[in-house]
C-alpha cells in the first residue's frame, strides 16, 4: 500500500533523554489519522522529524514517497504545516500574511489571487482578512494558521494541536474544518490530547507514550482494544435480590454491582441481544425497568488503559 507517512524506527534522543523511541507507524492517504499522547509523549518532536525540522537519531520517515531530509525543503512544498500555537507577526493583515506566504512557496501572484480568497472563505475568516493579527482571537489565528497550512494546494497536512487553547464552539469550528479539508481528497494528521475530538473526525489512530507507539489502527478497532465487559447501566423500582439474582446467572454476566435501586451489568458480549435479554430476566421476576443505558468501551477508556492511568486535560 502507498501511505503517505510511513516511520522505520524513528527515534530522536537528546542526550540522555529518548523523545521518540522506535517509531513505527504508517498514515494511509485520503485518511484523517489522529496522533494522540499525553503532553511530553514526543507527538510535536516526530511531526518535527516528519517535516524535515528535526533530524532523526536513528530510523527514518518516508513522506508521500520521499524520504525526509533536513535540508531538502523542495520536497515538503506538497505538506501542508501548522505547528502548536503558531505564532505570527501580529502588525500584519491576515491577508497580507497569507500573501507572504503564497510567495515563499513560490505561487505566482495568479495562483495567490486565486487561492487566498478560497481559503479565506473555507476558513470562515471572510469580512477579517484585512484586520490586523493581533486583534484577532485565538480562534482566528488557529483558522489563519490552517489557510497558511493549506496555500501550496497540499497532498498531506499536518495539524499540531490544532484545538488548543479554543472555547467550546471554536473546536467545533475546527473540527468541521477539518472534515472539510479531508472531503477535498487531502491526508490529515492530525495530533491532539482531546481524545473526543479524535473520535468525532479521525477513521485511524495512533497513540503514543514516551515516544514509542502502544497502538495504531482504525478508531474502532482501537477502541475495541479491550474488550473488557461492557457495562449496561439499569435504573429498577423496588430492586430485590431475585432481580440481582436472576441477572447474575445469565451467562454473558460477568458481574453485577447494586447501588440503591441501581444496577450495573458487567457484560462479556458485544451482541445487540443482550440488553434484550437482561430485560427479560428482570421482568422474569417482576421486576419494573424504568431507566436503561448501555455504555460500550470508547477511546478515553483505551487511552487510559495504555498509559496507565494519566488522563488529558
Amino acid at each position: 500500500m502507498d501511505y503517505a507517512i510511513e516511520t522505520v524506527n524513528l527515534t530522536k534522543n537528546y542526550g540522555s533523554l529518548t523523545a521518540v523511541n522506535d517509531l513505527n507507524i504508517k498514515v494511509q492517504k485520503n485518511s484523517i489519522h489522529g496522533f494522540l499522547g499525553p503532553n511530553g509523549a514526543g507527538k510535536s518532536t516526530t511531526i518535527k522529524m516528519l517535516v524535515g525540522l528535526l533530524k532523526p537519531s536513528k530510523g527514518y520517515a518516508n513522506v508521500l514517497g520521499q524520504k525526509v531530509r533536513v535540508d531538502d525543503a523542495f520536497s515538503r512544498l506538497k505538506i501542508g504545516y501548522m505547528p502548536e500555537l503558531p505564532k505570527f507577526p501580529k502588525h500584519l493583515k491576515g491577508i497580507e500574511l497569507l500573501d507572504i506566504y503564497g510567495r515563499m512557496y513560490g505561487m505566482t501572484n495568479q495562483q495567490r489571487a486565486e487561492q487566498i480568497p478560497k481559503l479565506v472563505e473555507l476558513v470562515g475568516l471572510k469580512g477579517r482578512e484585512n484586520d490586523y493579527i493581533g486583534k484577532y482571537s485565538k480562534g482566528m489565528q488557529q483558522r489563519v494558521g490552517i489557510a497558511q497550512a493549506l496555500l501550496n494546494y497540499p497532498e498531506l497536512v499536518i495539524l499540531d494541536e490544532p484545538s488548543i487553547g479554543l472555547d467550546p464552539v471554536g473546536m467545533v469550528e475546527v473540527r468541521e474544518l477539518v472534515k472539510e479539508i479531508s472531503k477535498e481528497g487531502k491526508t490529515v494528521f492530525l495530533s491532539s490530547h482531546l481524545l473526543f475530538e479524535v473520535e468525532q473526525i479521525c477513521d485511524h489512530v495512533t497513540i503514543i507514550n514516551k515516544g514509542s507507539v502502544l497502538a495504531s489502527d482504525t478508531v474502532q478497532v482501537v477502541s475495541n482494544m479491550f474488550t473488557g465487559p461492557a457495562l449496561i447501566h439499569l435504573e429498577i423500582v423496588n430492586l430485590n435480590s431475585d432481580i440481582v439474582f436472576a441477572v447474575e446467572k445469565l451467562p454473558f454476566v460477568a458481574k453485577v454491582h447494586r447501588e440503591g435501586n441501581s444496577l450495573t451489568v458487567h457484560v462479556t458480549s458485544q451482541n445487540i441481544d443482550v440488553a434484550v435479554n437482561v430485560s427479560k430476566e428482570i421482568t422474569g421476576v417482576c421486576g419494573v425497568i424504568v431507566g436503561m443505558c448501555r455504555k460500550e468501551s470508547t477511546l478515553e477508556d483505551v487511552f487510559i488503559q495504555l498509559v496507565g492511568g494519566i488522563k488529558t486535560q
